[in-house]
């Protein structure tokens, strides 16, 4: 049975299934309403009545939306999955429509000629929530309070933050780190009269809206903030319901959702009074070549590969796989092509994107001495041209992907297969074999990370790889004396005429697609228009839900 025709039944099956699955999901309380006060109501006070209100919204988003340990920047709010623009904190810069940087505390910026202090001039009109104000205290506090806590941004480039008056803070870098904005863009401020262990569950900031309720595992329930610097929010009122997929797309068919993410497999189903969204990402999925030959180390860690280790082969495997035809056949046509882990971004070397060629694919393996066998695999010196992806359990997209990639691998006489696996296993298992992974932030910190080696193993963090002329042009992006100058650098790291990442150079990724972001949209309401999505179906659909209005 083709994929297309697979998916419509199962869009059959669930919508027979979906009153009893509705059913289900409202006699466990998740499809909660929000009364005048703010309590908990029945699902007469919910999505439908709210609408007629004009400024509130009621929101779903995947269930690992929810922030586990509380809406506090040292514990991950506002990073990953729980990415956002200044929500409940406010933040120094945001990023803009073509990820540039743009302020918000902030009024003024300089870095020194050694690149060692940021000088960042902040706003005097702010205040928070409580109604205290808010000062160059409570940043540098918040940024050392980050350094020194943070199990999830990495903060070993700051040496110390230092309020040098009510309206100004230094920081000062351990090592020069040009691209400190991006980082500023997603630190929310924090009061340091009212931060304590419970901060998480009581948040006081100064951004657009205020934690008015959280039920946990069920919903938050934001207000505008009325003491807001900026402009004042449309939506007065946002809730947000954490649910899975299933019951995502049963608080739509019972028009209990106003905005409701979704997957590609429900993409085409009857959902009169909704429209489809869907949101370019820089949310990349592709998978990893370990780039050098297996060894096993002393403490029994398999490291390396036999078979991709050779660059031919990677740039074989890079220009082998149809990435349009993984687009049509796992995302429905609901995606990008990716040619790396920044595609569309500022510091994206267009020269990355390569055009589907199995033909030179096949011409690169026979050169490289793995020539087709009477079983019609590839041989070489008697080993046998064989790979084995894996994927995270339970990630059905990936799962999809895997498989379809299997598929085209052995077209080219590669004897693929694929595999679920739990994390525990997974970043182990990448060492030594290929894993389907998920990418894509608004940094160029997200390229260093996956490719430039680390100090203490002198390869890459994810997957054996090595470059010091990649290593050098991406230490010198971070030395830079602008974020332009930087971009340039961050291209050259990727390709810079002789050596590089890319299909001309060492390959040692292959990217094949940026999934949209999927939502279902209930008529009437408008939502404002979205930048790039980063990886993670999370908080960056309310990036601007202030901005949006009832028709």
């Amino acid at each position: 049975m083709r994929k297309k025709e697979q998916s419509k039944l199962n869009r059959n099956l669930w919508k027979r299934g979906a009153s009893w699955i509705l059913a289900a999901v409202m006699a466990a309380g998740f499809l909660t309403g929000c009364g005048q006060s703010g309590e908990p109501g029945d699902v007469s006070t919910s999505a439908a009545s709210q609408s007629e209100e004009q400024d509130s919204v009621v929101v779903v988003m995947t269930t690992n939306s929810e922030p586990e340990a509380g809406f506090d920047p040292a514990y991950g709010w506002g990073a990953g999955e729980h990415v956002h623009e200044p929500l409940i904190q406010s933040t120094l810069t945001v990023t803009t429509e073509d990820l540039n940087i743009a302020y918000d505390l902030a009024t003024d910026m300089k870095c020194s000629e050694d690149g060692l202090t940021w000088t960042v001039s902040i706003r005097n009109d702010v205040v928070f929530s409580d109604g205290e104000p808010l000062t160059a205290e409570d940043v540098a506090f918040t940024y050392n309070t980050l350094r020194d806590t943070s199990s999830v941004n990495d903060f070993t480039m700051l040496e110390e933050a230092v309020a040098v008056d009510e309206d100004t803070v230094e920081f000062h870098m351990t090592r020069p780190y040009s691209i400190w904005p991006y980082t500023m863009a997603i630190v929310g401020i924090v009061p340091e009269h009212a931060y304590g262990p419970d901060y998480g569950q009581n948040p006081v900031g100064s951004g657009r809206y205020i934690l008015k309720q959280w039920d946990k595992g069920q919903q938050v329930i934001l207000e505008a903030n009325p003491d807001y610097y900026g402009e004042e929010p449309k939506m007065k009122q946002v809730t947000v319901l954490f649910m899975d997929e299933d019951a995502a797309y049963a608080a739509v068919l019972s028009g209990q959702a106003d905005l409701a993410y979704t997957a590609v497999s429900y993409a085409e189903g009857e959902t009169p009074g909704y429209s489809l969204l869907a949101c370019e990402t820089v949310d990349n999925r592709g998978f990893n070549l370990p780039a050098i030959p297996r060894k096993t180390l002393e403490d029994g860690t398999v490291m390396g590969n036999d078979f991709t280790c050779d660059v031919l082969v990677r740039r074989a495997i890079n220009i082998g796989i149809d990435r349009e035809r993984i687009i049509e056949n796992v995302l429905d046509g609901y995606g990008s092509p990716a040619y790396s882990v920044c595609d569309k971004m500022p510091w994206y070397y267009e020269g990355s994107q390569v055009e589907y060629d199995p033909q030179n694919a096949a011409s690169l393996l026979d050169e490289a001495g793995w020539l087709v066998g009477a079983d019609g695999i590839r041989e070489k010196d008697g080993a046998k041209a064989e790979l084995e992806i894996a994927y995270p359990s339970g990630d059905s997209v990936r799962q999809a992907m895997a498989a379809e990639t299997v598929n085209q691998l052995k077209e080219l006489g590669i004897n693929a297969s694929s595999r679920g696996v739990g994390w525990d296993e997974a970043y182990t298992l990448a060492y030594s074999e290929p894993l389907m992974w998920g990418w894509g932030a608004h940094t160029p910190m997200e390229l260093y990370n996956i490719y430039h080696t680390q100090a203490d193993t002198g390869l890459a963090r994810y997957s054996p790889y090595a470059s010091e002329t990649v290593d050098a042009y991406m230490d010198e992006a971070l030395a830079a004396d602008s974020l332009e100058e930087s971009y340039e650098l961050w291209k050259k790291a990727q390709w810079d005429g002789s050596t590089g990442i890319t299909q001309e150079g060492d390959i040692p990724w292959t990217w094949l697609a940026n999934i949209d972001h999927l939502y279902w949209v209930r008529e009437g309401l408008q939502v404002a228009e979205q930048k790039i999505h980063p990886h993670g179906h999370g908080w960056s659909i309310v990036n601007n839900v202030d901005q949006w209005t009832w028709q």
